[in-house]
């Protein structure tokens, strides 16, 4: 597509600069002056139809990097979610582990 779009505006190009060529005298933009026109007219054309997919790209780039910060944050909150999770867990297996162990002096009075 990018090789089309290349090829017709030279076409486009030399079209303009054969019509450039063809003018009345009694112009004030001289031939070479519109051949020159033409071509950072379609300079222009080119360099915008080159920058559309690279601003594409940019823009899925961007999105990728915000899902990516999005996703690394909710990591860390179920990581920590998990940390204080296993606290709690251990604190109540400590509790249950000290009262068992009461259970076993008290019997072995």
């Amino acid at each position: 597509m990018l090789s089309t779009t290349i090829r017709n505006s030279a076409l486009l190009l030399v079209l303009l600069a054969g019509v450039a060529a063809c003018s009345k005298q009694g112009e004030t933009m001289g031939p070479a002056q519109k051949a020159g026109a033409a071509i950072d007219k379609t300079g222009e054309q080119i360099a915008a139809e080159l920058h559309k997919p690279i601003d594409k790209a940019n823009e899925a780039g961007q999105k990728v990097n915000e899902a990516a910060k999005a996703t690394r944050a909710e990591i860390e909150e179920a990581t920590n979610d998990a940390s204080r999770g296993i606290d709690k867990a251990t604190e109540q297996v400590g509790q249950k582990v000290e009262r068992v162990g009461e259970k076993i002096q008290e019997s072995a009075k």
